[in-house]
């Protein structure tokens, strides 16, 4: 029968959604149903100088730390394991394993730090640990330097050595190449492991090949009760355990897991979910650190299209996976000075509205119920017309100002065959022709407001840019926490509602203090017209 072993790290990797605070009682509950299903290594969590002791908290300054949450659990058959980041606890820190509740120690660090780090792996193991040496993000790694490393492993003999696909970048072919050389050259008696994350969708896919692979030695796989993790999350324990159990004959109990997710797991998940999402498939797709992406995409102007584009730029290891924000805002202004000529757009916009009136079509009810209004006043002024993220049922438009991909999806229909040109955004990706006009965004966001992408607002920035002096709208109602909001009711938001008053009172304040030169008149009702002129309607 093959040595495979199955290791939970529900609690340390897990610690990464909470700060590592369970709670006293469910690091204890956790850690009893994992011994009741037989789980044969459970990590317990952090060994970390830098964070003092926390009875509620899975991250320890000292294996004495340990002693004191877990030192009174029977661990059944299992093993309790303790893992260390690479400098973050001298080894003074550790009790001799003979003392300490731990069994086991995982160090992991990253390629540069091999030498130190395997030595420090061989003071661990002087202390009766079993020790296993964790390659940090062993996709960084080439066949070379995973050759050294290996020579380092077989001087130091650790319990065993864990490939760790920290940004979950591997699929099956990369990660069994990984483990073929590990497998062929590491000595036989220390026993290999993997560590999956999720980001492509492929954590237990991964975690099922590897445990798949025949061989004479002993091996480790990692998993999470339901994939609890960092990032994305990792191979659920309890797919893996099944799959384990169904093949190769192992008796896991799944109901002690599931048991454990419902009492324990699920109340973090409500809380902040974990799993596979398009930001973290972002970062794998290109194979960087996950904070190049949140940078660009807090900057707000790029497409799924655009930001991939900046981040093929950024340079292979160490650039990509070591996170260098000063080069993520070189390459972002180097994009933009090459992307976003907008300078010609606003001189184009500038002469076509110059003179004339403008009407701003909002999506709301009253572009409706006060039709007569609106087209008494398209009658009498003849403006250019621009709707704003929607085609407007009741009336021609010249213009459709489209900032949000959902409103851009809902238009997919009605845009064919429309004679309107359209001004977008530069988080928008044409379907088809190229838009007429396309302006950098993020400079149009809202630097202070708890919503920053109101359309309505941005228009008027880039009206105001191109030197309109006044306006005219219709259909901008404002927002209802009670009421449907829009005229269309598969235009509704959801979270519109939750923020209406919010949305209402500082879209008023925008206007009354940024566009307090620019002459705003509501020709329909609107809620924005706080300090309207009953007779005129202006603003």
């Amino acid at each position: 029968m093959r040595n495979i072993q199955l290791l939970d790290c529900t609690l340390r990797d897990g610690g990464y959604v909470n700060d590592w605070e369970f709670g006293h009682d469910t690091l204890l509950s956790v850690f009893q149903r994992l011994v009741s299903a037989g789980v044969d290594l459970i990590e317990v969590g952090f060994l970390d100088e830098r964070r003092p002791y926390d009875s509620n908290r899975s991250i320890f300054p000292d294996t004495k730390s340990v002693d004191k949450i877990w030192g009174g659990i029977d661990k059944g058959s299992s093993m309790a394991v303790g893992m260390i980041d690479f400098g973050t606890c001298p080894i003074e820190n550790l009790q001799p394993c003979s003392e300490s509740y731990l069994d086991v120690i995982r160090v992991i660090f990253k390629k540069e730090k091999m030498h130190a780090a395997m030595e420090y792996c061989r003071e661990v193991k002087k202390l009766g640990y079993k020790v296993c040496s964790q390659l940090v993000s062993v996709t960084a790694y080439n066949d070379e330097e995973l050759l050294q490393l290996i020579e380092l492993v077989n001087d130091v003999k650790p319990y065993a050595v864990s490939m760790v696909d920290t940004y979950g970048l591997l699929d099956p072919t990369w990660l069994l190449h990984i483990y073929s050389i590990l497998d062929a050259h590491v000595d036989k008696d220390i026993a290999i492991g993997f560590h999956a994350h999720n980001n492509l969708q492929l954590g237990y896919a991964n975690a099922r090949a590897f445990v798949a692979k025949e061989t004479d030695r002993a091996i480790l796989v990692d998993g999470t009760l339901f994939g609890m993790g960092k990032s994305a999350g990792n191979a659920p324990l309890e797919l893996v355990a099944k799959y384990l159990n169904e093949e190769f004959g192992r008796h896991y109990d799944i109901n002690a897991m599931m048991e454990a997710i419902d009492e324990s797991v699920n109340q973090f998940y409500a809380k902040s979910p974990w799993g596979y999402k398009t930001f973290f498939y972002t970062s794998s797709l290109n194979k960087c650190h996950p904070n190049y992406v949140q940078y660009y995409q807090n900057k707000g102007s790029l497409s799924p299209t655009k930001l991939n584009k900046i981040l093929s730029e950024i340079e292979p290891y160490p650039k990509k996976l070591l996170y260098d924000e000063k080069l993520a805002e070189e390459l972002y202004q180097k994009f933009v000075s090459e992307e976003f000529h907008d300078e010609e757009e606003f001189r184009k916009l500038s002469e076509m509205f110059a003179g004339k009136n403008i009407l701003l079509i909002g999506p709301g009810k009253n572009i409706v119920l006060q039709k007569d209004k609106v087209e008494k006043y398209i009658a009498e002024k003849h403006p250019v017309k621009i709707a704003i993220n929607y085609i407007p049922e009741i009336m021609d438009v010249d213009y459709i100002f489209l900032t949000k991909p959902n409103r851009y999806e809902q238009m997919t229909t009605a845009l064919q065959g429309v004679d309107v040109k359209v001004i977008a955004t530069s988080n928008m990706e044409t379907k088809n022709e190229p838009f007429d006009y396309v302006l950098n965004r993020e400079p149009l966001l809202e630097k202070t407001g708890k919503i920053k992408d109101n359309s309505f607002l941005m228009l008027l920035q880039i009206l105001q840019n191109a030197g309109v002096k006044q306006v005219a709208c219709a259909g901008l109602d404002g927002y209802s926490a009670r009421e449907d909001n829009y005229a269309s009711p598969e235009m509704e938001y959801g979270f519109v509602k939750k923020e209406a008053d919010y949305l209402n009172e500082h879209i008023k304040d925008v206007l009354h203090h940024k566009y307090s030169d620019m002459q705003i008149e509501f020709i329909t009702f609107s809620q924005y017209n706080v300090v309207q002129d009953i007779s005129s309607g202006t603003f």
